[in-house]
């Protein structure tokens, strides 16, 4: 779905909240995907600060990004509920 949206970002967190929205439902992603991706490999730390800037939790998903080996890490809004938001996406995907 394509929601217009006016978070008001720079030109890269823009870019990086897009690419965002195009993980799938119940999919993961690394940080480094994301900055490889957007044809940045070494913005690494940038796409990290850009997932920390959103405000939008559920509709820019930054819940869907991880570390490079697969573990969670930092969420604006705690580890905790994006492990949660997580599990249930993996729950909807299997229904």
């Amino acid at each position: 779905w394509h929601l217009p949206l006016d978070i008001q970002g720079t030109v890269f967190q823009e870019r990086v909240w897009r690419a965002l929205r195009d993980i799938p439902l119940g999919s993961t992603v690394s940080y480094t995907d994301i900055a490889e991706q957007l044809g940045s490999p070494k913005a690494v730390r940038a796409v990290a600060q850009a997932c920390a800037a959103n405000r939008l939790a559920i509709v820019i998903p930054c819940h869907r990004v991880v570390k490079r080996d697969g573990k969670l890490s930092g969420y604006r809004w705690g580890v905790a509920r994006k492990e949660a938001l997580l599990l249930r996406e993996k729950k909807l995907n299997k229904a």
